[in-house]
């Protein structure tokens, strides 16, 4: 009864803690690689230690893990990253059925993260096949944020851009934290990309210095997310746009950007001329590809506008 009624409310159930690691475990992590390290157990590090690797926590075997640095870094400094071979990799495991198989209640903890994040469920096979075929049937959002990894806790980090976006939170995925971290670095892109169809997410109390090329955070088709007292320097590009990316590789967002709390955050460094703090409705069909999801009966296949409501905007501003 109690989990019938945890999942009904949208709540996901407990997940027992992963096992502690082995001091081999340990040893085989820490050890320098150019291959990823599969994470499944918990682990402390201790302060002379640090990870100079990529990880991965893939499916179901990495729920439940904990990883706390204690203030050691993952990565290395001004190696390069990209989309598909992040420093950190938290993403649902495909089964040999074709069944995408969710991670959750990952922790991240005091760790100095060179590169990037990179949190996603269905297409993290790198093919965008399942999505788009799952955006042309009724239930898609449904159906996505099941596949997709939830309650992942990213405490006290620092996240060192190189190239690709930092922190990139994938379609579906639902209720991650970042809380009481720093991100910094460079990159082509934003500082933050919540995708489509996730929701309830929550980006708090953090610095972020990132240079980009554009806005620092996207809401692209996301919902009830919350984006509260953090603390941004734009280096003169726009804050937080609110928009759908409508028919981008023929994929169909059903979700629009709503229900969002963007509160208490300031803003420096913004333009004078157009400062652009947050922007609902940034795009509104204005992209050569809207097109590409014709002929459904669905979200922006039909309509590609971004369509954002019932957002609560305040008290944003320049110091």
């Amino acid at each position: 009864m109690i989990v019938a009624l945890l999942l009904a409310s949208g709540l996901s159930t407990p997940e027992a803690a992963a096992p502690a690691c082995t001091t081999q475990q340990i040893t085989d992590l820490t050890t320098a690689s150019a291959r990823p390290y599969t994470l499944t157990c918990s682990a402390r590090l201790a302060g002379v230690q640090s990870i100079r690797r990529h990880i991965v926590l893939e499916g179901p075997q990495a729920s439940g893990v904990t990883l706390d640095c204690n203030g050691a870094s993952i990565g290395q400094p001004n190696a390069p990253t990209s989309a598909s071979a992040p420093t950190v990799m938290i993403r649902s495991a495909k089964s040999a059925s074709g069944q995408w198989q969710a991670v959750s209640n990952v922790t991240l903890r005091n760790c100095h993260v060179f590169g990037a994040v990179r949190v996603w469920g269905m297409g993290a096979d790198g093919s965008y096949d399942d999505l788009r075929l799952s955006s042309r049937q009724d239930g898609h959002t449904e159906r996505l944020q099941e596949a997709a990894p939830h309650n992942i806790r990213l405490e006290q980090i620092r996240i060192t851009a190189n190239g690709t976006i930092p922190l990139y939170v994938g379609p579906g995925v639902m209720q991650l934290l970042l809380q009481d971290s720093i991100l910094d670095g460079t990159t082509t892109a934003t500082a933050i990309y919540l995708d489509a169809e996730s929701a309830q997410n929550t980006i708090r109390n953090n610095r972020i210095l990132t240079r980009t090329g554009r806005e620092m955070i996207a809401v692209d088709g996301s919902a009830r997310n919350t984006i509260s007292g953090n603390r941004f320097d734009l280096h003169g590009k726009a804050g937080i746009y609110l928009y759908r990316n409508c028919g981008e590789r023929g994929v169909i967002r059903h979700q629009t950007p709503s229900g969002n709390i963007i509160a208490n955050n300031s803003f420096t460094g913004a333009s004078w001329l157009r400062p652009r703090l947050v922007v609902e409705n940034a795009r509104n069909g204005r992209r050569s590809y809207c097109g590409e999801d014709a002929g459904y009966p669905f979200g922006s296949s039909i309509d590609d506008r971004d369509n954002a409501t019932g957002n609560i905007l305040r008290d944003n501003r320049r110091p």
